[in-house]
């Protein structure tokens, strides 16, 4: 009597298949989703930014009044924050010094939060939206598509 080999199920067989091609595209797609990321957040960053430099007393009177910023005096707070506002969102669009502005949008974010004696729950939510794109930006790095992987090289520096 001979037992032939069983055959594996072609099913079995073309799933691992078909999931490792799935990952590879998801993977290709990471570049994207990073500069997505980036410029979603550096827009609207940069926005507030604007809107502070648009209306400089009322600013400082939001800082006075408002904002509740700690350890800072207002005026103070007011430039940094709107310089914040205004410079870093850039670095992150171009991915120049992306985990370094992915860190301090991070900061700006988390005391922005902290500052307000009451916030929106609407409002919370997009500061948390803000915080975790921000946190993935810092970890995983600004991506291919970024002037520091263009750059890094040119100074032995690591990317990611």
């Amino acid at each position: 009597m001979r037992i032939e080999p069983k055959e594996t199920p072609m099913n079995l067989t073309l799933v691992p298949t078909l999931w490792r091609r799935f990952v590879a595209v998801l993977e290709s797609l990471q570049p994207v989703a990073q500069l997505a990321a980036r410029l979603y957040v550096a827009h609207a960053f940069f926005l507030s930014g604007l809107t502070k430099i648009r209306d400089w007393d009322t600013t400082l009177a939001l800082f006075s009044d408002e904002y509740h910023v700690p350890l800072l005096p207002p005026g103070l707070a007011a430039v940094m924050g709107t310089g914040g506002e205004l410079v870093l969102p850039v670095l992150l669009a171009l991915g120049l010094a992306g985990r370094f502005a992915a860190l301090g949008l991070s900061v700006m974010n988390v005391v922005a939060v902290l500052s307000l004696a009451e916030i929106a729950p609407a409002a919370l939510q997009q500061h948390q939206f803000w915080g975790s794109l921000l946190i993935g930006l810092a970890l995983w790095g600004p991506g291919l598509l970024s002037l520091d992987r263009l750059i890094a090289p040119r100074f032995r520096v690591a990317t990611t």
